[in-house]
């Protein structure tokens, strides 16, 4: 059986003929889920992480994934697990060194996900459980996402029931410094009526003291089909976190942790026709949000909770019409209203209140795009833009264009360049000294080529790519009339390549490996690396699954104060064997960094050396 590692977007540049009969392409699956487009139809870098890929590798959050999955994207860690939230988290997602401010921007199903007050995405909300698939655009997306998609958009594709009968999944595991972890998926379809139901807990004491983990994930979605053309649905997910951070070796703390809890919900209606497809959505996401800010050892304990609540509501409404042969004609609207209210209590009478704020802003937008298909598709043109209005920084203009040309089987160019933008948070107008209320939306202009190649009755690709991006209007802190003040000043150039192939050698044996080089003219452009390897090497007899996987980062910036950098290599182990009865069983060991490395991704937040994680997955 071909198993794929990686599913490349890039199999949309080849016919149906072409592609392997057991690789699930994008096409087939994305009727399943809300969607603007369909990603393959853009001539935009893009990566699909498929389930087969999240469910081999024993991880319980995305992140991790899509760092060793997606070349030129990287995520900051400072520990063992979580990545928590308010000063000195992690989490923070570069694509080709864009990222920080959140200029990349996470979805559900669509939907977008980011704190309503400081802007941020909530990394430890992206879990495995109850996914099917995750799509990564390298790139701007603003053209059909508009704010925060300025360096890229990774949109998590929820799993559904297609067909009828009861299915499920649950997993259990444990391991290094008494981390557990538990989850289930299940699901249930008859007729026209689909369900699914999953659940997932994760706790950890953590690598070093005062950094316990704790995080919750609950998740309910019905499908509903009146006609074979429609389909109608609900989610609700909601997440329970709490995180202690222990500081950095340098400036330690007692007492820092923080408490979130956050739901989204969403309600749908699409159509898909022959000649037709598109759907409305309505969606909110809302957190409410405990700070202790902790203190050093030797000083006076605080005596006030940071508290916030943010919200983040809207709709989208989507149409692409099939008007002749070889072309799609996709429109929307989007609007969205965001804010939240901020305040700090007393610790022994909560009722004391100060620092309090309460805002809001308001986004309405509408886009055109255009796909054409020439000469049996030999090339396709692309082409659209997108007018936003933003309550407080007026109108933002956003194009993109870029074609496919498909010169022979199994060969593909893409080229795009487009403008992607960040509009400034309810932190950087109104919050705290620096704030200034005439700020402008961040840009940047970007311009891509990727070459793609299919060999060997299409048992090896390989795929390279370079980009060109060149940013403006950055939001800095600087000195205004001697007092420190939010204003659009930085610029950056950031350039380099990428690289990836993945082979199936043969029915046991497959490999894989990517690779991302990266020039910046920021100088201290934090979780960042300028070379970023990994590989992996795959040996599936029969029921028994192993991997061998290396990850290697060179030149990686950390915030150290004398520019130092970190390079370092890991190397990982899975393992498991599928018991295959009525109800499936697989035991499974994961080794992490086995050859015990000692390295940083933020100053002064020590990884761990070697990890050992066990448990068990039942498929039922």
């Amino acid at each position: 059986m071909l198993t794929p590692l990686l599913l490349f977007a890039s199999v949309a540049a080849l016919s149906d003929s072409e592609i392997p009969a057991d690789t699930v392409t994008l096409p087939d699956v994305v009727a399943a889920a809300p969607a603007k487009t369909n990603v393959t139809l853009l001539p935009l870098n893009t990566n699909i992480v498929t389930e087969e890929v999240i469910d081999k590798s024993a991880e319980t959050s995305l992140l991790p994934i899509l760092v060793n999955k997606v070349p030129g994207l990287f995520v900051t860690e400072r520990g063992f697990a979580g990545y928590g939230a308010s000063g000195g988290s992690a989490g923070t997602v570069n694509i080709r060194g864009v990222g920080q401010g959140n200029k990349v921007l996470f979805l559900v199903d669509g939907q977008p996900q980011w704190a309503g007050v400081f802007g941020h995405a909530m990394p430890d909300t992206y879990v495995t459980n109850g996914v099917e698939r995750v799509e990564i655009v390298k790139g701007p997306s603003s053209l059909i996402y508009g704010s925060n998609a300025m360096g890229g958009s990774v949109n998590i594709i929820t799993r559904r029931h297609l067909q009828d009968g009861f299915t499920g999944r649950a997993h259990a595991e444990f391991g290094s410094f008494t981390t557990q972890k538990f989850g289930l998926t299940t699901g249930y379809r008859k007729g026209k009526f689909g369900v699914t139901v999953a659940g997932a807990l994760d706790r950890s004491n953590g690598y070093r003291e005062n950094s316990e983990f704790w995080n919750a994930n609950e998740f309910i979605q019905f499908q509903y089909n009146p006609v074979k053309e429609w389909e109608v649905g609900t989610t609700v997910e909601m997440n329970q976190t709490k995180a202690n951070n222990p500081g950095t070796e340098q400036a330690p703390l007692v007492s820092m942790w923080t408490k979130v809890n956050r739901g989204t919900a969403s309600v749908y209606a699409k159509d898909n026709y022959e000649k037709a497809s598109g759907g409305v959505q309505a969606f909110i996401n809302w957190g409410r949000n405990w700070v202790d800010d902790g203190y050093a050892p030797d000083a006076t304990p605080t005596d006030y909770i940071f508290n916030s609540t943010d919200y983040n509501m809207g709709f989208t409404l989507y149409q692409t019409l099939n008007l002749w042969q070889g072309n799609d004609l996709s429109a929307g609207i989007d609007f969205m209203h965001w804010g939240g209210h901020v305040w700090n209590t007393g610790k022994e009478d909560i009722s004391m209140r100060s620092s309090e704020f309460k805002g809001s802003e308001n986004e309405i937008a509408g886009y055109v795009m255009m796909q054409q298909g020439l000469w049996n598709d030999l090339l396709s043109l692309n082409a659209g833009v997108r007018l936003q209005h933003g309550s407080q920084y007026g109108n933002e203009w956003v194009p993109q264009a870029g074609f496919i040309l498909k010169p022979y089987a199994g060969g593909s160019l893409k080229f795009s360049f487009g403008k992607g933008f960040r509009a400034p948070n309810l932190r950087e107008l109104y919050l705290y000294p620096p704030a200034n209320a005439d700020l402008k939306p961040e840009y940047m202009w970007n311009y891509d080529v990727e070459f793609r190649q299919w060999l060997f009755d299409n048992r090896f690709n390989i795929g390279l790519s370079f980009f060109f991006i060149d940013g403006k209007n950055m939001i800095q802190t600087a000195r205004v009339d001697g007092r420190p003040r939010n204003v659009n000043t930085g610029t950056f150039i950031n350039k380099g390549f990428e690289v990836d192939a993945a082979y199936q050698i043969s029915d046991e044996w497959s490999a894989s490996a990517n690779y991302s080089y990266l020039h910046t003219t920021n100088d201290n452009l934090l979780g960042a690396p300028k070379n970023k390897l990994n590989a992996e090497v795959c040996y599936t007899p029969g029921n028994l699954e192993l991997t061998l996987e290396s990850n290697t980062i060179w030149s990686l910036y950390t915030g150290a104060p004398d520019g130092h950098t970190q390079s370092y290599s890991l190397l990982n182990l899975r393992a498991g064997y599928t018991f295959r009865t009525k109800v499936d069983v697989k035991p499974f060991l994961k080794l992490d960094n086995i050859l015990n490395k000692h390295y940083e991704i933020m100053y002064g937040c020590p990884m761990p050396g070697m990890t050992v994680m066990g448990g068990v997955e039942i498929k039922f």
